[in-house]
């Protein structure tokens, strides 16, 4: 067994947290079966108790474990789309803690597909409660890089397995009365998820007590503030000489420039999800007082990366709102 691996196991065994890669972010890991070790994961990440944890398992066979009960089309959901970035909510069984699910009854699992995130898993014999490796309401993680720099000094390890291919969270999928309902857009389109299952209801939207993670109508922030353009070519013109960075997912042959960060050279919407929060992180590094991201296409993919940004944008922007921002200097 991979080195790395053993250690995060181990150190898993002794109740301790650890951050572990998965396709989607990096996640902030512990026993999900031991409340004291999750209990750790709020408090590092300075996470609400209200707010639901993700457990990760190993196998679709491990579900019966820990869920009293799988509607039907929860199981073709499973078959479907596990191991992979769907997070599904069902009733759990007394074995999870109350602090794991926020005091519901109900408990998101799924089945990760990266292969660091699995061989750790089989060496376990409990599953993994895994919010993203971030402090709460920060940007999520694609890279160790950004697991040491937001929370290296409050874990013991960090186990590395690159970058994250999916780059967004999950999808996550409830269920009321049996039938689905779409909690999260993520990185499953609802597209996809139609086309398994057929037309589906959403509710992605919560204020307190959330049925699921990512609900919150604010999430997923730098502290640089951050505006959503509708005008991309427009903004990049108006604010071309202020200490502005730009996230940019139109063909706009820009000049390389600390400024401007492309997140598709090929206007690809999964390339766009790869490198949307590694953008978000460097140019929240650079010192610039505002970012402007320009919106992306609404559908598929886009819809997902569309959340992330309206959620990352901490207020509407107007006028008026861009007024009351530290004037900007010229660079």
């Amino acid at each position: 067994m991979n080195e790395e691996i053993l250690k995060a196991a181990t150190l898993l065994k002794q109740g301790n947290v650890v951050a572990i890669p998965t396709e989607t972010v990096y996640g902030l890991a512990a026993n999900a079966f031991d409340g004291n070790a999750v209990k750790q994961i709020f408090e590092i990440k300075q996470r609400p108790l209200f707010n639901p944890l993700i457990v990760h398992i190993k196998s679709i066979d491990y579900l019966e474990n820990i869920v009293s009960s799988i509607p039907p089309k929860a199981m073709i959901l499973a078959k479907h789309f596990w191991p992979g970035a769907l997070t599904l909510v069902l009733p759990k069984k007394e074995i999870i803690p109350n602090v794991v699910t926020a005091g519901k009854d109900t408990v998101g699992i799924r089945v990760p597909s990266h292969p660091t995130a699995l061989e750790l898993l089989n060496q376990l014999d409990f599953p993994l409660a895994a919010p993203s490796a971030n402090p709460f309401g920060y940007i999520s993680p694609t890279t160790t890089a950004h697991v040491q720099n937001q929370l290296g000094a409050k874990i013991p390890f960090i186990l590395d397995g690159g970058n994250c291919q999916k780059g967004i969270e999950s999808t996550i999928i409830g269920f009321e009365n049996n039938e689905p309902i779409l909690y999260r857009v993520g990185a499953i389109s609802k597209e996809e998820i139609e086309n398994c299952i057929g037309k589906i209801n959403s509710k992605t939207k919560a204020a307190s007590s959330p049925e699921a993670p990512g609900m919150l109508s604010k999430h997923y922030s730098p502290r640089t503030p951050l505006m959503v353009s509708d005008d991309i070519i427009s903004d990049l013109e108006k604010y071309k000489n202020q200490a502005v960075g730009f996230i940019v997912f139109s063909d706009l042959n820009l000049n390389a420039s600390e400024k401007y960060i492309q997140v598709s050279t090929t206007s690809n919407l999964e390339e766009a999800a790869q490198n949307l929060y590694a953008a978000m992180h460097q140019l929240d590094a650079a010192g610039f007082e505002l970012i402007i991201a320009e919106k992306f296409p609404e559908t598929g993919l886009g819809i997902s990366l569309n959340d992330r940004l309206y959620r990352a944008q901490e207020v509407e922007f107007d006028e008026s709102t861009l007024k009351e921002l530290k004037t900007l200097t010229r660079k």
